[in-house]
């Protein structure tokens, strides 16, 4: 792939103004046509065509191994695919014959391990990317940006002074200082232990929307996909399985693979007759699974209505335990093999040995073909 001089690239994207404050951003589109990349001759990314609008979140979400960090580095810059176009704001920075390296990108990085500069002071690590500004100025914006993230009084301190959440925050406030048009993440919340990760996603996920950044976060983690996207790529071995509205990927997953990435499931075997497939749970539809043919039936656990004795299919409760907010209750159920799983908050009336009615809520129930 052949590389563009210095004047071809000033001509593909247009040089930024000089900015004084880290307030706003101009956001733009970030699109990805028919990527195609590979290690060693092992495929990584095969044919993923994906566009996010300015001003959006998108959440890469998969595995470990299904491409999504490598489409996050594909679009930064520090990755040329085999094949494929990669524009941002419609202009095209990689192509067959096109490549704009990651400094003329305007787009923002920033990774899972902060990459701080431990010699450096936090206003230093913030103002390191602002070269176009003078240092008054750089050191205004700096500020502005640590004042935003709740770190101004940090910023004499040196990064080993502060806290992991301290430091992604840096991170956070360093990224969109020169106000990027595309801000993109890789993993920014898995070194933080579980009583931050929240509140610091919370955190982020405002100043997101304040600075209006087109952004792209790569996760592991279906809860945070959830929780901060405006869309979801749900990503396995580098195919682009769905692409829509967190509450479409929750809802209406595009295969059983992919509900099972989202929730544990109850899965009960049944053959779709009449439209329906019936189930000791219930008979619920069986969407577009054709009749006669098997189908799996699958029961999201807070789906799961356990009642009095009569209220649904015969069971017996065989173990609980706790799990926090919320119990996890096993039943074995009349007319099913294996045992059934329910997450409810009070588990009192529901001691092992204890018989009960089991249900299902169909807003919970999904069905596939076998």
């Amino acid at each position: 792939m052949a590389s563009s001089s210095s004047s071809d690239v000033d001509s593909i994207v247009p040089v930024r103004p000089r900015r004084g404050t880290a307030a706003a951003t101009i956001a733009a589109s970030l699109s990805f046509e028919n990527i195609i990349h590979a290690y060693d001759g092992v495929p990584a990314i095969k044919d993923v065509s994906l566009t996010v609008e300015p001003g959006r979140i998108l959440c890469l979400l998969g595995p470990s191994g299904c491409g999504k960090s490598t489409m996050l580095r594909i679009a930064a810059g520090l990755e040329q695919p085999l094949s494929g176009r990669v524009t941002i704001g419609g202009v095209e920075v990689t192509g067959p014959d096109r490549f704009v390296p990651p400094e003329r990108r305007g787009v923002g990085l920033m990774f899972q391990d902060y990459a701080l500069f431990p010699h450096m002071s936090i206003k230093a690590n913030v103002m390191f990317g602002l070269t176009s500004l003078d240092r008054r100025e750089a050191e205004r914006a700096a500020l502005a940006a640590l004042a935003r993230v709740g770190l101004e009084s940090h910023a004499e301190d040196y990064p080993h002074a502060l806290s992991g959440g301290e430091q992604q925050r840096v991170a956070l406030a360093r990224a969109i200082v020169p106000r990027p048009s595309v801000l993109l993440m890789d993993e920014p919340f898995s070194g933080l232990d579980s009583r931050l990760r929240d509140s610091v996603r919370d955190e982020t996920l405002a100043v997101l929307r304040e600075s209006r950044a087109t952004a792209v976060i790569v996760t592991h983690d279906p809860e945070e996909a959830l929780r901060m996207a405006d869309h979801v790529a749900l990503m396995r071995k580098g195919r682009l399985v769905q692409f829509d509205t967190p509450e479409r990927v929750y809802s209406h997953p595009a295969d059983i693979k992919a509900a099972r990435f989202f929730c544990e499931l109850n899965e009960i075997e049944a053959v779709a007759r009449g439209g329906r497939v019936e189930t000791p749970l219930g008979t619920f539809s069986a969407g577009a699974v054709p009749d006669g043919a098997k189908a799996t039936v699958c029961i999201r656990l807070p789906g799961v209505l356990i009642g009095e004795p009569g209220q649904g299919a015969a069971a017996r409760v065989v173990r609980q335990r706790f799990l926090g907010v919320v119990w996890l209750v096993e039943l074995a159920v009349e007319g099913i093999d294996g045992l059934i799983s329910a997450r409810v908050r009070n588990p009192d009336a529901l001691q092992p040995g204890k018989d009960v009615g089991v249900s299902a809520d169909p807003r919970d129930v999904l069905v596939f073909a076998a």
